[in-house]
Parts: structure tokens; sequence; C-alpha cells
């Protein structure tokens, strides 16, 4: 599938597509303009970034900091698609990996690194961005050592374990000058845009509940399965996808959450972390999301109830076959490489100088909510969120 093409023609399009008769009432979608930071809520903001304007003529060069799973599968892949951004480096422990990566993808040897000499790339005209793709503890040294290497950063979700970790990221890259976004891939991605749309615009009038569901069947002994590396279970791997549709169907962010993790079934393979996770956000208005995630059961939806009808996905956060569907009937919406179009709109941002709208202050947000998550699990109590 090829990336969606940005220009005039196809945007308008694309905006046809997304464009239907939903009980009477037009639906005119309006995407977020490339390189334009939008808040949360679709609002266009002056991001304020200074970091210098890039050649607009010319691809900028991406770093992969990390080469499993979703690096080959899914990055990688994605980088040969893209038009403003391409695979310009690679950052691994394995020197076999880095032989097989090198002849793939005609990647030089000067552009390939290791975890110790990871900080000489501050040397390398050829590389502008750093994706930091690692375990989720490792998430905050190799974005900091990124910024003051002087190059922007993408880092993937979680942001850190930690908020103080969030906290010393956002602070590094704005010391370096550099931006920072996260690799929510989903604010890029037809159907989930939509879901945003229908909840901003009441299309089916307000919202009333939304139900949020994200989890797999793990196989043992990986990474994530490590609370040192992963910093918590499904909750900060799948679940903060059900987090992120929460509020952005919502439009808003929430004023508290209570909590209550499942029963272990597993001890052997979910001894460090959690099997799953049961929680409920609440919103202002007293809208309710349901969310629920596991490591031990396959589900993969968003649901909101509104005051005139309801809209769905299922799968809703998969890297491809999104679908959708509501009261009125099937969302017939394009597929497209969620990938592609987060790091090309990431590399227009660095080139004309604006804040990515999935910035690290989004990640900082986030990561408050799974700490206040864990929080009203373990103690069983009402945790408000202030200051998000």
């Amino acid at each position: 599938m090829k990336p969606l093409d940005t220009s005039t023609s196809s945007r308008r399009t694309f905006l046809r597509q997304l464009s239907g008769t939903v009980g009477g009432t037009l639906l005119s979608f309006s995407l977020p303009a490339w390189g334009v930071s939008r808040s949360p809520h679709g609002s266009e903001e002056d991001a304020g970034a200074t970091a210098p304007a890039q050649d607009p003529g010319r691809k900028l060069g991406i770093a992969l900091v990390g080469l499993g799973n979703y690096s080959t599968h899914q990055l990688a892949p994605a980088l040969e698609q893209t038009k403003n951004c391409y695979l310009a480096g690679i950052v691994t422990g394995t020197p076999a990996k880095a032989e097989k990566w090198k002849r793939k993808y005609r990647i030089p040897n000067k552009n390939v690194y290791n975890y110790q000499n990871f900080d000489a790339i501050k040397d390398n005209p050829d590389i502008d961005i750093v994706y930091v793709v690692l375990p989720n503890s490792m998430h905050a040294e190799f974005t900091i050592r990124a910024a003051a290497a002087g190059k922007h950063v993408i880092c993937e979700k979680p942001m850190a374990v930690s908020v103080k970790e969030c906290e010393q990221m956002i602070a590094a890259c704005k010391k370096a000058d550099r931006l920072l976004s996260i690799g929510y891939r989903l604010h890029f991605e037809p159907h989930n845009l939509t879901m945003m749309e229908f909840g901003k615009n009441h299309v089916y009038g307000a919202i009333q509940k939304i139900m949020a569901r994200d989890g797999m069947d793990i196989e043992p002994n990986v990474w994530r399965l490590d609370k040192k590396l992963a910093g918590g279970g499904p909750l900060m791997d799948v679940g903060i996808y059900c987090v992120q549709a929460a509020i952005y169907t919502a439009g808003r962010n929430p004023i508290a959450v209570t909590a209550r993790e499942g029963e272990k079934t597993d001890l052997k393979r979910f001894s460090q972390v959690e099997q799953s996770l049961a929680w409920q956000l609440e919103f202002p208005g007293g809208v309710l999301a349901d969310c629920e995630t596991s490591y031990a059961k396959d589900m993969n939806m968003l649901r909101v109830d509104a005051e005139r009808g309801w809209y769905a996905l299922e799968p809703a956060y998969a890297y491809k076959g999104i679908t959708g569907s509501s009261s009125q009937g099937k969302l017939d919406l394009p597929q497209v490489n969620q990938q592609a179009l987060q790091m090309d709109d990431f590399a227009t941002c660095v080139r004309q100088n604006k804040k990515s709208k999935v910035p690290g202050e989004m990640g900082l947000r986030d990561v408050s909510i799974l700490m206040a998550i864990y929080e009203a699990a373990s103690t069983g109590v009402r945790i408000e969120l202030n200051n998000l």
C-alpha cells in the first residue's frame, strides 16, 4: 500500500472519501495540515520550535536505534515508501544483524553504530533524525543522547517508564533545540482520525460512553515480560492505545481513574508484570471510558455510544486492516501505511520548524496516566488526574 499522497489533489480525494451524510448531517473532515502542530483537540497552535529549517529538496536521513521486530517488519519497510525521509543509518548491538541490514538497505559502514559508539552520530550529516525503538527502559537514555548529539528524535511508545524520565527527555530536547515526537502512528490513520472527528463535531450527538480494548496472547520469555526492561505489563504496551483512544475520541483529557488488576492464571509467565488490567477513565461532563488490556487474550476494539447512535473500530489499533462501522453503516475509508505517514510528517515538521502533533508533552501526559492507573489498581482508590 502506497503512503497517502499529501498533494492538494490527493488531499481533496481523501477528504471526499472521508465525507458522508449521517442523520442528515454533512460530515466535512479536515485532516491536520502537514507540518502544522495541533493539540489533541485538533486546534492549530504555534509550536515555537527553533530548530534550523532544512533544505526542502533533500530527504531527511533517519537512523533506527534497535533492530527488533518493529524496526524489521514495520519501520524499515515503511521507510522505503516515505517521500520526505529515508533509512540512513542503524544502531544495533548485534554485528550479524548489522551486516544483514547493510546489505539489504545499502547502508554504508559510516552510518552503522552500536550502543557504545552511538554518541559519534553527532558528526554524521547524513542522519537528521534518530528513531528510538528500544525496550521501554532504554527510551530515556537514547533520546537524551540523541538530542545531545544534535539529532531530532522520534521515540516509540510508551515514552518512558516514569514521569521523571519523560520530563528529562523533554528538557534535553529543548536544551539541544531539537524536536521530539512520540510514535503514535494512529494519529495518521484514517479510521482513527474519523473517530476523533465524530467526537469533535458531535456527529452522533454528545458522547455517552467509550469502550476500548487491546490485548494479545504474548509468548513467554520476551523482554516485555521483564519489568526492568518494560516498566510493566500489557498496560505499558498495548494498553496505552486504549488510553490514547479514549482521549482522542473524547476530545479532552480525563480527570480521574479507577482500576483493578485481573487474575493471574499463568504465574510463571507473569511473575514480574500484570497479566491484565481493567480501568475506567472519567472525563468532564460525566463521560466514562471503560478500558481493558491483557497479555493473555486477543482483543482489539474501540466503540463510542452517543446520543444518536454509535461508531466503532474492530480491529482499531492494528498496523493494517483496520475496519469501522456505525449505526448508519460501514465506514468505507482507505488503508494507509501508518508508519510512513508518521515519519514523513515528522520530517516535514523538522523542515518547517514545526512542533509535531504527537509531541513529547503528549507522551508525558500518557505516562502520567499509566502511572495513575497502576496506583489506582494497587490501592483500590480513585485517583484524580491533575495538571495533565
